[in-house]
């Protein structure tokens, strides 16, 4: 008896059984149990939210009549709403102006930190992750203050050189300082993400190379470009969602430029302010319902395109 009893206790096999099992409860039930405290945060804070806002979008409230269901009248109203179309067709410039350029840069800013040659690599490494840190509208805001036309650095210098203030906020240049922001900020957090994928790729791939002859920016074209090629997906459909939903930069900076930037420049701010400003709840959860829609397809788009060149 003592033996078996000694077998079983230096059998971990038979101890984690133990262990896993809880009083007054099957084995197969204990994988919902844990999954369930989340399942109901998931159901009562986004799934109920966005069954309340489709529901809303198919009604319509009018000073004469009160709310009433009218279908898909809103969503037919809001594909020819000009409004809405030039918000969306405004971010879709913004993210082919924006993401490749955010992108490449955090693609080299990883390389050069995975190459090992750079002095203080955890500091600089430290510096360029920093602007993720900093809260969207305090970045909107201290770039805001740059660009001031009358009160910023920029047109303090220009008028000390005896030139023209650069106008950053005027209706042709503001895209690109939305653009230079939004840069600003996720650059870091991209070259995290592209830094840790180049950190798993096996050191034997780059002595093999070296061995036949391969220098570092053959390695890095050659090697480690396409080992990235998940992790670039990755931010690549991470931007195309943020992209889409750009929303604090340019609603900061109406306050300074309310000549530029209207209540839909950007189709989310379209949606908040028929929502808070013009009290028309229902075709603001119509607006949003097909603004997500946009990302869907604009996602699906991304993938299928990656899939497809990686088949062939």
């Amino acid at each position: 008896m003592t033996a078996a009893v000694a077998a079983s206790r230096q059998d971990p096999r038979r101890a984690g059984a133990k262990r896993r099992r809880l009083p007054g409860v099957r084995p197969g039930a204990v994988g919902p149990l844990f999954v369930a405290p989340f399942m109901v945060l998931f159901v009562l804070l986004f799934l109920a939210p966005l069954v309340y806002a489709a529901y809303l979008s198919l009604f319509q409230s009018k000073l004469i009549g009160g709310t009433s269901f009218v279908g898909l009248d809103n969503y037919v109203t809001a594909v020819k709403d000009p409004l809405f179309l030039r918000g969306v067709g405004r971010v879709a410039t913004f993210f082919v102006i924006q993401v490749p350029l955010m992108l490449v840069l955090a693609l080299l800013f990883a390389l050069a930190l995975d190459s090992g040659l750079l002095r203080l690599a955890k500091l600089i490494r430290l510096g360029i992750f920093v602007p993720y840190a900093v809260p969207s509208v305090v970045a909107t805001l201290m770039w805001g203050y740059l660009y001031g036309p009358s009160f910023g650095p920029f047109a303090q210098l220009s008028d000390k050189l005896g030139l023209p203030a650069p106008h950053f906020l005027s209706n042709g240049w503001m895209l690109g300082s939305l653009a230079n922001i939004v840069t600003w900020e996720f650059v870091g957090y991209n070259m995290i993400i592209l830094y840790a994928a180049l950190r798993t790729i096996p050191t034997e791939l780059y002595e093999a190379a070296a061995m036949d002859g391969a220098g570092a920016w053959r390695i890095a074209w050659s090697i480690k470009i396409p080992a990235l090629k998940p992790a670039l997906m990755l931010t690549l459909l991470f931007s195309v969602i943020g992209s889409f939903q750009l929303f604090n930069e340019p609603k900061l900076l109406m306050n300074i430029a309310p000549d530029v930037i209207d209540s839909a420049y950007t189709a989310n701010l379209y949606a908040y302010s028929l929502a808070f400003t013009g009290q028309q709840v229902n075709y603001a959860a119509t607006v949003s319902f097909l603004l997500g829609l946009v990302i869907v397809i604009v996602s699906y788009t991304v993938l299928l395109t990656a899939n497809r060149r990686r088949a062939s």
